[in-house]
Order: C-alpha cells, then structure tokens, then sequence
C-alpha cells in the first residue's frame, strides 16, 4: 500500500510502514532495508512525500518483486519518472 501527499519541497521523501505482523525486528528491518533499496534505484519525480506500507506477502517476496510491486505502485500514484 502507499500514501501520497505533495510536500512542496524539492525532493520527494519516502517513509516505510512494517508492522509486528511480518515478524520479528530482523525480518522486519530486513524489509525496511530491502524497500528503501528499491526506491533509491526508482527514478521518482519530486515535491511529493510516500509512505510505504508493508503488507503480509511482503516479509516472503524476493528483492525482485518487491521491485516490481513497488514501481506498479508508484506509477499507479503518478510518482514514477519518466525515463
């Protein structure tokens, strides 16, 4: 899942959700990790602030698809650059 909202600012900045629910705090910060990865190698477009919410299929997903899934969602939201 992810939350938009324009901050006015030069830059986006991105925020990552994972609750107890994906596990302990290694696999959790594990998916932190993983996501932040993955968006510092998306081209986004600026002055907007995302939060990412990990969902239950997240904590088991390969680095891959959680690419995938991550740039679906920011092209869905408008955030995706264009290349």
């Amino acid at each position: 899942m992810l939350k938009v909202l324009p901050n006015g600012l030069p830059q986006s900045r991105f925020g990552f959700a994972v609750g107890k629910a994906m596990g302990k705090a290694v696999m959790r910060n594990r998916l932190r990790r993983r996501l932040r990865e993955v968006v510092r190698h998306t081209a986004t477009r600026p002055s907007w602030d995302a939060i990412f919410i990990a969902r239950s299929g997240a904590a088991d997903a390969s680095f891959a698809e959680l690419a995938q899934a991550a740039a679906q969602l920011l092209d869905r939201a408008g955030l995706k650059a264009e290349e």
